[in-house]
């Protein structure tokens, strides 16, 4: 390591969709400048789940105190785990800043961990803010004033939910039933704390691609005085870039390899909230009728389900989703539309089957079917509890898993189109290479040491 380097501590928000993104992002920078020391800050019991996964050795963890209960880190109370994350981290975070040996060039930060910014700003740390989920999203919680003066809410959508929103800056129109809601009020005003807080960071870090979300960057630009860095997808392609034979001891890969082109259904429903245990049943019944090709991704049920699915494919606990996804076999994602997900197999080029559950999900199946226009969806009746039955899902797969299907022919054809754009982006001097290469100036000049 130099002697005189560029310090950065990150703050993820302690939950695998928002910890992914962030290490990601460490190992960009980390790759992008040797100069460049990583800080990484975890609980205790996160840094046991993590610790073993490879990393560059200029980013190192760091842990804080569980101050969350254990508990709470893997139950369904959400509200009560928010309301921990909220209360009872800054103070260990604060302490450990004091303990580093080497002062931060800066602190970057999730967006819904608003209390950093003040942190920050207290010992003079400058501060950007990074932003897990889609910028359309973003402009949706900006703009939620529209929302109540047109007599709507971030709450649960209830009858009203085919009515379409179409107000928000930088955001076609969309279902109401689209938007993301809160379960209560204590939620929605703990995760939109944020917002009353980000503009006095330095920075504003959205893990996107600007030609995937033009409109709603523009407009977040035009409205907001800090700078906006655009830096790309924050999913581990470099691993795939480096070590692209790295899967040959994962037998699922052989059993891929093994497979005609285009021809396995890739099916995974997220690592928290998943389906109804009626519907899991429906679609695994469906998968056994309808003879396609499929991998699952079935946490916890991989046993249970392999006695339904029949013998056309593979249940499994885990896999390397993304090189899966970039697997030649792989002919479409029936995905739960989580942004994690949905950048990796658009970045893939394999086209969607969205189920989506919760939060942003629903919007950033939206965003796949009508604005990029490269998926369909399973459920179409925007009502909660709505169980799809087996029928419906055996003649959805199989016509989607028609490679000669008229019906995904230019859905196909413009996945393959919207994986050039995102390849050129983040590609030498395209818009996110651009815009992260600004971003490790901006830490650089905030150096200690500059």
């Amino acid at each position: 390591m130099a002697t005189s380097f560029n310090h950065v501590v990150a703050m993820p928000y302690p939950a695998r969709g928002h910890i992914n993104p962030m290490m990601n992002l460490c190992k960009l920078l980390a790759s992008n400048n040797n100069n460049i020391l990583v800080t990484f800050v975890v609980t205790e019991e996160w840094l046991s789940f993590i610790s073993s996964e490879p990393k560059p050795d200029n980013i190192i963890f760091r842990s804080i105190p569980n101050v969350i209960p254990s508990e709470l880190t893997r139950s369904r109370d959400h509200p009560a785990f928010i309301e921990a994350v909220m209360t009872k981290m800054e103070e260990p975070f604060d302490e450990l800043l004091n303990l580093l040996e080497h002062p931060p060039s800066i602190i970057v930060h999730d967006t819904i961990l608003y209390w950093v910014v003040g942190v920050g700003n207290r010992k003079n740390i400058p501060v950007a803010s990074f932003w897990p989920t889609s910028a359309s999203i973003f402009s949706i919680f900006l703009h939620q004033h529209l929302l109540e003066q047109n007599g709507h809410s971030l709450l649960k959508f209830s009858e009203k939910g085919d009515e379409r929103v179409n107000y928000i800056p930088g955001v076609s129109s969309t279902r109401l039933a689209e938007l993301p809601s809160f379960q209560n009020k204590r939620m929605k005003q703990m995760l939109l704390k944020g917002f009353e807080w980000f503009h006095k960071a330095q920075c504003l870090l959205f893990t996107s691609i600007y030609e995937l979300e033009s409109q709603a960057i523009d407009t977040l630009k035009s409205k907001l005085s800090i700078p906006i860095y655009t830096i790309g997808h924050t999913i581990p392609y470099i691993s795939l870039k480096y070590n692209p034979k790295l899967y040959t001891d994962n037998s699922y890969f052989e059993w891929l390899d093994s497979q005609p082109i285009g021809s396995v259904l890739y099916i995974a429903q997220g690592s928290f909230f998943s389906a109804s245990s009626e519907q899991i049943d429906e679609i695994a019944s469906a998968l056994c009728e309808s003879n396609i090709r499929f991998l699952w991704i079935a946490r916890n049920e991989a046993s249970r389900l392999k006695q339904i699915c029949g013998n056309m494919g593979l249940v499994l606990e885990w896999c390397d989703q993304l090189r899966v996804l970039s697997h030649s076999s792989i002919g479409g994602f029936w995905s739960h539309c989580g942004w994690n997900s949905t950048k990796e197999s658009v970045i893939s080029g394999v086209p969607f089957l969205t189920f989506p559950i919760v939060f942003d999900q629903p919007f950033n199946s939206k965003m796949i079917v009508e604005d990029w226009k490269v998926g369909l969806r399973v459920k179409e009746n925007v009502k909660e509890n709505v169980l799809v039955k087996k029928s419906e899902i055996v003649k959805l797969v199989c016509e989607f898993m028609d490679l000669d299907s008229e019906l995904t022919k230019g859905i196909r054809e413009r996945s393959r189109k919207l994986k050039k754009v995102c390849c050129d982006a983040i590609g030498d001097g395209g818009s996110a290479d651009i815009d992260l290469k600004a971003f490790i100036g901006d830490i650089v000049m905030h150096s200690p040491h500059a």
